[in-house]
């Protein structure tokens, strides 16, 4: 009997092992599918608009600096930036979601309202120069999610918005012309600025005001909010989010990150001194799904265990190809997931999915064993196991807690079973007192 135990655990690692098989073939297939909606994502983003991050408003005067040596004159094309002293955004964002055949992909109309003031002083140090342009710029990732109805007013006039911001590091934007005489005459430069912005999960704002505060709205319960500003309140709910950032220059010091953007075509990590959101999937179904699978060893082992155990204090053999039927059983289990939940959503395709596999495998063990209470008692087990498992799924912070002390207790549950079983024999007997 030793030898037969012994021989049927090397044949139960052995078909484990071979198991592992299909379940890394169906995790492929959920990269692919995964893959495949990235992609999706990517190509609606092309045909409407990506992920967007505003930088300005900022004034940019071009002039010309004119240099004599030894009786020659040379001129010389120079850029001076100045930004704001105060800059409060208010953004209020929509989402929405656009399908190309069961894909999916998350937008956002978002309405921005810009309100500061410039300092004006700076441009005296420019008088007797040959001004070439004076702009106000601001400077949008896609500008193809601009959308009507966006306008700038400066001193309580309103101008119509150009594009482009003749800048080659941020090329994409918006521009407005700019009086320098009239500039001059003032010391305070107030803008009122309405952009309504259509873009993908992502909206960024650069804090380029000395003082910059924004609040933002939306009606998406997964926020991520991005940028190397955190809000300083917040809040979230089913119904959306609010959230609040303030900062200002000594906290960014972002006007040296920005001029060597500019002069220097070094943006990068002026672009990551930003603020805003990412709106996530909360109910990724692929990701969901690998991790799912990622315990198929476990379920593996467990179900597997049960039966052998049941061989061990029964004497009823199990036959090796019975063990490959059920363990083919849980591993389509992972494969009605990831297929149903393209169409349902993970939460409906993990149910069906379950009580498709308890229920086949229920009726199988029944046949097998040919007792219908036993074959109930699995299906009760099996489903209790399959709720362990989507616990683990949901409480993603304790979800290797959970995982532990669930291995812990089957593992003492298997001991305290075994504990009298005299495995040189067919079936359980007591120690000899």
């Amino acid at each position: 009997m030793k030898q037969k135990i012994e021989t049927k655990l090397v044949i139960i690692i052995g078909l484990i092992v071979l198991l592992l098989v299909p379940i890394f073939m169906i995790q492929n297939l959920i990269d692919e599918r995964a893959e495949l909606q990235q992609q999706v994502q990517v190509d609606i983003a092309k045909s409407s608009s990506g992920e967007q991050q505003v930088i300005g408003p900022f004034i940019q005067v071009q002039f010309i600096e004119t240099h004599t040596e030894e009786g020659n004159t040379t001129e010389q094309l120079k850029t001076l930036l100045l930004l704001p002293e105060t800059l409060t955004i208010n953004s209020e964002l929509s989402s929405f979601e656009k399908y190309r055949g069961i894909y999916k992909a998350l937008l956002y109309r978002s309405t921005n309202h810009f309100v500061g003031q410039f300092n004006t002083e700076p441009l005296n140090e420019l008088a007797g120069k040959k001004i070439k342009q004076v702009r106000m710029v601001m400077a949008i990732k896609d500008i193809r999610g601009i959308g009507q109805g966006s306008t700038m007013r400066i001193n309580n006039q309103e101008y119509a918005l150009q594009p482009g911001t003749k800048l080659a590091q941020l090329p994409e934007g918006v521009n407005i012309e700019l009086d320098y005489s009239a500039l001059l005459e003032q010391h305070t430069l107030d803008y009122q600025i309405d952009l309504n912005l259509q873009g993908m999960r992502k909206l960024a704002i650069a804090p380029v005001g000395k003082e910059t505060s924004l609040s933002m709205q939306a009606d998406w319960p997964h926020p991520s909010f991005v940028g190397d500003y955190l809000p300083i309140d917040s809040s979230i709910s089913e119904q959306g989010f609010t959230a609040n950032w303030q900062t200002n220059y000594f906290a960014t010091n972002l006007k040296e990150l920005f001029q060597h953007c500019v002069f220097q075509n070094q943006c990068e990590q002026f672009k990551q001194r930003s603020m805003g959101v990412n709106l996530v999937d909360g109910v990724d179904h692929y990701l969901k799904s690998y991790r799912a699978s990622n315990y198929a060893i476990l379920v593996l082992i467990l179900v597997f265990a049960s039966f052998f155990l049941l061989e061990v204090l029964r004497s009823e053999p199990v036959h090796p190809v019975q063990y490959g039927f059920v363990g083919l059983t849980l591993a389509v289990f992972y494969l009605l997931l990831i297929s149903l939940g393209e169409h349902l959503g993970f939460n409906l395709a993990y149910l069906l999915s379950a009580l498709a596999s308890s229920l086949l495998l229920s009726i199988y063990v029944a046949g097998m064993l040919k007792n219908t209470k036993h074959g109930g008692l699995f299906l009760i087990s099996i489903l209790f196991l399959y709720s362990l498992l989507y616990g683990l799924l949901s409480a993603e912070d304790y979800a290797l807690l959970m995982g532990s002390l669930l291995v812990f207790i089957v593992l003492s549950l298997l001991m305290l079973l075994t504990r009298t079983v005299n495995w040189y024999q067919s079936k359980s007997q007591p120690e000899e007192q």
